[in-house]
């Protein structure tokens, strides 16, 4: 069975769920078999900063990113699935890979 795996990222929760509905919405439209959206888990950074160089050594600064993901299958793929992905027009901050899992 073949089979691809599309991923997709961002730092806004909430744009990203806009966009992988636009995704499902555009392959479901066509009839194509969906399993998704899957979410994985949320990567998290932590950044330590000093807020002053030279007075008040022990004053620290944190800020954290968060990079959420969620992943799509579609089963059978054929050429016009990967029209329509290459197609699909996305916001800025959407990061898309897709992953070819024929055997």
């Amino acid at each position: 069975m073949e089979k691809i795996r599309v991923k997709v990222f961002s730092y806004d929760y909430r744009l990203l769920e806009e966009s992988v509905k636009t995704i499902m919405a555009q392959l479901s439209h066509k009839g194509i078999v969906i399993t998704g959206p899957i979410i994985l888990p949320t990567k998290r950074k932590l950044y330590t900063v000093l807020r002053s160089p030279h007075a008040d050594k022990k004053s620290r600064e944190q800020f954290e990113t968060k990079i959420h993901k969620r992943m799509i299958e579609i089963k059978n793929p054929t050429k016009e699935v990967m029209n329509i992905l290459r197609d699909i027009s996305l916001p800025a901050g959407i990061d898309i890979t897709v992953k070819d899992l024929s055997q």
